[in-house]
């Protein structure tokens, strides 16, 4: 079957990517999503109230009277009735599973499902949503345990970590999110003999608090690891350079062991001095909250996820976002943590310019994340990052998503990595 035929069959039939137990996700989320638009909705109408000079509020933010009422009446019944469905579909959950059975998953669900988390992720772990994503190591498309680990086939003494980044999945590394047949990892395996091991996570979450998790997980994964180890090298995308950063700092401070077998990171397009997508969208917030009319929109705003406004600056610490509002219009606060002593670090920054410049280097990059950013460059020494010249690399006419497969950014991971 050509590839434009399943595109027209799964058009035509989007109900295959959804599971029975996924109404308890959607429900949820439409419970939510009502009492947010009550809650605009009774902010304008305060805020026109007060232009007009008309008293409307019995305290910030509420209506009185029968208007105060009927709003407080939409914001009850719903909680209510999202409660009350939500325990019932969470008691069918065991029959939903029974129902399902190992039914797989589709790329174009858990595309949706990594995009979502990586917008709300924190929210949807607070709220034990079912759409939450679980961190798991991952080979050939399943999550691994202690008894998968130890008996995982073809399994080498050189461990190639792949670790997406926002809003993306382990299945981004083919380019298409569709199959992980080729691209970097399977270069690695038959170039160099790694092993193609990869980290899916709810990028929404605080990178800190996915950098101890992951932490934690490469301690039990080489404790299982059914062969001698003697490389574990790290290829992160974006976000997931500044996450593996965090687990090397939690693990040391930890004691763990991994760490001293980690001997190459490769960073791809990683916003190590943030990302200006973020920036921008800390001062909507700013001149949003600043009129009455506006101020009730802010909302929508602050719906982002705590792993998105870690990319304003490069967040990898729990210092870096603790004790702070991280919607506030603040600067750089971060505690400077250098590369790991003992591990080759390399670094691929793109332009989608022909050449390097002033405005590509600092604002336009690969469409996301500046050339400069990438590099670990920062007009602070203290807060630079120092890659070694001849570990750096830039790719012209190349977006932030192309780094994931471009064959000649393959050709430039081998060429560090393979042996001198």
């Amino acid at each position: 079957m050509e590839i434009t035929d399943i595109a027209t069959q799964e058009s035509k039939n989007p109900l295959r990517h959804l599971r029975a137990s996924d109404v308890r996700g959607l429900a949820q989320l439409a419970s939510q999503a009502t009492q947010g638009v009550t809650g605009i909705t009774e902010g304008v109408h305060l805020s026109v109230l007060a232009t007009i000079g008309l008293p409307g509020a019995a305290k910030e933010g509420r209506t009185r009277g029968i208007t105060g009422i009927v709003y407080s009446s939409v914001r009850f019944a719903t909680h209510i009735l999202g409660k009350g469905v939500d325990k019932a579909l969470g008691a069918m959950q065991p029959l939903f599973d029974l129902f399902e059975g190992d039914k797989p998953e589709t790329p174009r669900r858990e595309a949706v499902l990594s995009a979502l988390n990586g917008v709300m992720g924190d929210r949807l772990l607070a709220n034990n949503n079912p759409f939450a994503i679980p961190m798991s190591l991952r080979h050939q498309g399943q999550a691994l345990n202690p008894d998968s680990i130890q008996s995982l086939p073809g399994a080498t003494g050189k461990i190639a970590l792949m670790i997406h980044g926002l809003c993306m999945s382990d299945l981004a590394w083919s380019g298409t999110e569709t199959t992980t047949t080729t691209g970097h990892p399977q270069a690695l395996a038959s170039a160099l003999g790694y092993t193609p091991i990869y980290l899916r996570y709810n990028s929404g979450m605080h990178i800190s608090q996915n950098g101890r998790e992951l932490a934690e997980q490469l301690e039990k994964l080489l404790a299982h690891w059914p062969a001698a180890i003697e490389d574990l090298t790290v290829v992160a995308h974006s976000m997931g350079g500044l996450l593996i950063r965090s687990a090397i700092h939690n693990a040391e401070k930890q004691g763990m062991a991994w760490p001293s077998l980690l001997k190459n990171i490769v960073f791809l397009g990683t916003p190590h001095q943030g990302a200006p997508l973020e920036k921008v969208g800390n001062w909507v917030d700013a001149l949003m909250g600043s009129t009455p009319y506006t101020r009730p929109f802010n909302a929508l705003g602050k719906i982002r996820s705590a792993g998105i406004t870690d990319l304003r600056f490069g967040n990898i610490l729990d210092e870096d976002w603790q004790g702070t509002d991280r919607f506030n219009l603040t600067g750089d606060q971060r505690k400077a943590v250098p590369l790991p002593d003992d591990v080759r670090c390399f670094c691929i920054a793109a332009t989608t310019t022909e050449k390097r410049g002033a405005l590509a280097d600092r604002l336009i990059g690969d469409g996301l994340v500046p050339v400069n950013s990438a590099l670990g460059s920062h007009d602070k020494a203290h807060k630079a990052i120092a890659f070694d010249s001849e570990r750096q690399w830039i790719s012209y006419r190349m977006n932030h998503m192309e780094l994931l497969s471009r064959p000649e950014v393959t050709e430039k991971i081998l060429e560090w990595l393979r042996p001198v």
